[in-house]
């Protein structure tokens, strides 16, 4: 189960801090375990880079199959990077090149910069690794951002804005529940989502797509491949710490302050209790206040509304990850470079197309 620390990157701590079991590579050798290797495409602009390392290794190291993990983050090399971040990546991340030569077992995709979907050779980086992994790796994972280019560039379905931002903590509920990644979890939980455009239903429909999980709101959330495991797709964001969101809010706070939009950014949707709200709503009538008279802008205030969120997704989120680790732990070649044993059917690992 423990992820194993095979490099010096100071996510491996992070998460060994938050109770996740991590081992050190001299001591992973001498336990009879299966490896599993996954990349992490990480994509995130620079302020979000290492806060989503350590979401997607916490929820690959709370796995429940016996294996140990070897995650190999990397990322596009022509995302522009503050030299922080550039010296920071180069330090601690491999390359695709690097990726390609050893091979991976399952690949995980982050979100990243809307630019990625009009900048060309962005793409063109993003769909050469995708299509590399359609190929040699035995499922892809992709989380929101990458699952609308995806959608563009393999099944001509572009994402469209939505009438106002989906920001919050929504119910969700799952529609196929023979399918095994989502065996035995909770048929009704939440997700967060952040976000200005959307994938349809009838376009996830059109891509002959296995929708799994929708909102009440009808929007989908989870879908595969027709095969049912080659291609996972997220449309929110269920890696989100509890603060994500809260963190988001005062960034777009901080933008109201300088100028960047004319309006107090509305709260989250069913992610704020009472409480929380009120602090806010108390916080933005002082800092009108205080606007108004030229007097010392107050704190945005973080650690109180922090101190009292709850987390109502993060189990399910774990789950759904979990039994994706064990579908490829039973399907996956023990050569990196094949992406299933010998006697699975790649167009069909799971036996799901002939049940249609």
């Amino acid at each position: 189960m423990p992820l194993v620390a095979h490099n010096n990157l100071p996510t491996f701590e992070r998460v060994r801090q938050l109770g996740i079991k991590v081992l050190e590579s001299s001591d992973a050798i001498h336990q009879d375990i299966r490896e599993l290797h996954v990349g992490l495409l990480n994509m995130m602009p620079d302020s979000a880079l290492a806060a989503t390392e350590r979401q997607f290794f916490r929820l690959v190291g709370e796995s429940n199959p016996i294996a140990q993990f070897y995650i190999h983050p990397f990322t596009l090399d022509s995302l522009t990077r503050e030299p922080e971040a550039r010296q920071y990546i180069n330090k601690y991340y491999e390359n695709f090149d690097q990726i390609k030569q050893q091979g991976l077992d399952a690949l995980i995709i982050t979100g990243a910069h809307p630019d990625l979907l009009t900048n060309e050779n962005l793409l063109n980086s993003l769909i050469e690794i995708f299509d590399w992994a359609e190929e040699k790796v035995t499922s892809t994972l992709c989380s929101c951002l990458a699952t609308h280019a995806v959608l563009d560039f393999r099944y001509q379905q572009k994402r469209r804005p939505l009438a106002r931002k989906k920001w919050g903590v929504f119910p969700h509920q799952v529609v196929d529940k023979n399918h095994p990644l989502v065996c035995d979890i909770n048929s009704r939980f939440d997700v967060p989502h952040s976000r200005w455009n959307a994938i349809f239903p009838q376009q996830f429909e059109a891509a002959g797509l296995r929708v799994l999980v929708t909102g009440d709101d009808g929007c989908i959330h989870l879908a595969t491949s027709p095969d049912g495991l080659k291609t996972v797709y997220f449309q929110g964001h269920p890696e989100y710490d509890t603060v994500s969101l809260l963190k988001e809010l005062k960034r777009e706070v901080t933008a109201f302050l300088d100028g960047d939009v004319s309006e107090f950014p509305p709260f989250p949707e069913y992610y704020l209790s009472a409480f929380e709200k009120a602090v806010l709503n108390e916080y933005r009538y002082n800092l009108f206040l205080a606007r108004q008279n030229s007097t010392e802008i107050p704190n945005f205030p973080e650690q109180l509304i922090s101190a009292s969120l709850h987390n109502t997704w993060h189990d399910t989120a774990g789950e759904v990850v979990s039994n994706w680790m064990g579908l490829i732990y039973q399907t996956t070649h023990k050569n990196r470079h094949k992406p299933v044993m010998e006697g699975i059917d790649r167009a069909d690992p799971l036996g799901l197309l002939g049940l249609s």
